[in-house]
């Protein structure tokens, strides 16, 4: 059995991170920052190379790839700190008329969080509402108009995400096509594929900082104690890629559960120990390091936070 990426696959991966390295350098990460409407130019670039249209067929505009697919192009997001609802876009494209252009940014909402915080950048043009149900409640998904969601702006630990608390919305636009519980499993897989590129970008910075930092007459990173930071690092990274990576394959509620739970821890501590390779320096606007811990933070709250994994995995074991 082969588990190596197809040429194919590397290809998509390689041209993903160029599109991103060359549309969403430091500049633009720079502008972001604070930004309550995302750069609507930007989005448009991308849903033209097909980033937002890759799981959708090939008949309606689309790339016609898997979720596999799907999981290497958020990867690459999450390296990049793209802001954004790419996660609403995947899952949307098709479902919500314009989403894959680029053109109408949607929000997805986990319905039976509580308090219910949604990505909702001010240019939000459509609310897709996900209930799993409860008793008397049957599950459904809602597509609702920003002006008939009432809503609160809530600060936000990432200055890249916007983040608004929904308060109430209407029923009244069921879409019933959409399969509630497959859509937040594939929410949660992708979000732990934006952690992943995210631990993995960390891992990069904390070892070329210690290449080039030096103290005492040589670099930090021949010292043993930062070595050992970044070998962790690394460990983490890989650990977690192959638990995405095999959940993107086998779709399985408690795989995904898993790999949610690893990419997470994944990304805050490596962001974490990243800081701490780079000292009073990793603090500072100038660096990007801050972003990664304070995204990792936000993502590691939404679609299957680490309390509902820890409960799956042990009934699963348990039962």
């Amino acid at each position: 059995m082969d588990f190596q990426l197809t040429d194919d696959q590397a290809a998509l991966r390689d041209g993903a991170r160029d599109l991103l390295t060359g549309r969403f350098g430091p500049e633009r990460l720079r502008a972001a920052v604070g930004a309550p409407v995302p750069d609507r130019g930007l989005w448009r670039e991308l849903a033209a190379a097909g980033f937002l249209a890759v799981r959708l067929p090939e008949a309606a505009g689309g790339v016609g790839l898997g979720l596999p697919e799907a999981v290497l192009v958020c990867e690459e997001a999450g390296r990049a700190l793209l802001p954004g609802p790419l996660v609403a876009g995947q899952l949307l494209a098709g479902a919500v008329d314009g989403v894959a252009t680029g053109e109408r940014l949607a929000a997805l909402c986990d319905g039976a969080a509580d308090p219910v915080l949604c990505e909702f950048p001010d240019a939000c043009a459509e609310v897709v509402v996900l209930d799993r149900g409860a008793p008397g409640r049957a599950a459904g998904a809602y597509r609702c108009a920003p002006g008939a969601v009432t809503r609160a702006p809530f600060a936000s630990v990432d200055p890249l995400t916007p983040l608004a608390r929904l308060t109430g919305y209407p029923r009244t636009a069921p879409l019933p096509a959409l399969d509630v519980p497959r859509l937040y499993r594939e929410a949660a897989l992708l979000t732990a594929a934006e952690q992943l590129g995210s631990a993995a970008r960390t891992v990069e910075a904390a070892v070329a900082y210690a290449r080039q930092r030096t103290q005492f007459g040589a670099p930090i990173g021949s010292f043993q104690a930062v070595k050992h930071l970044c070998a962790g690092m690394l460990v983490r990274a890989e650990l977690a890629r192959a638990a995405v990576y095999a959940a993107a394959v086998t779709g399985d509620a408690l795989d995904i559960a898993g790999a949610k739970l690893l990419a997470d821890e994944a990304a805050v501590r490596n962001a974490r120990d990243c800081l701490q390779v780079h000292g009073g320096m990793g603090f500072t606007w100038e660096a990007e390091v801050h972003l990664h811990l304070k995204r990792a933070w936000l993502r590691a709250e939404r679609w299957c936070r680490a309390r509902e994994a820890e409960e799956r995995l042990a009934d699963a074991l348990a039962g």
